[in-house]
């Protein structure tokens, strides 16, 4: 299990940014955390391989966060916006 906080930007919508420590975001790219804008804090989580995400796959977040220290959430696309 891996502890997560995951924040929204005040610039890009259903754009999301997880990290593995609350307020850590040492590993983020500037560039990124600059197009993001004010982070707000959304909630923080346990992930674990069972757990189910609405929009991310839990192993990909898992791995991203190991590996980079965060995981950037993108928008839908509009295909996927559209419930046919």
């Amino acid at each position: 299990m891996k502890q997560c906080w995951i924040y929204k930007g005040s610039k890009k919508e259903q754009t999301y940014l997880y990290v593995d420590r609350e307020n850590d975001f040492e590993h983020v790219p500037d560039a990124l955390l600059n197009a993001l804008g004010e982070l707000v804090l959304v909630m923080n989580l346990q992930l674990h391989p069972q757990r189910t995400l609405a929009r991310a796959d839990v192993g990909q977040v898992l791995v991203e966060l190991e590996e980079k220290g965060f995981f950037l959430q993108m928008p839908p696309s509009q295909s996927e916006l559209i419930d046919i």
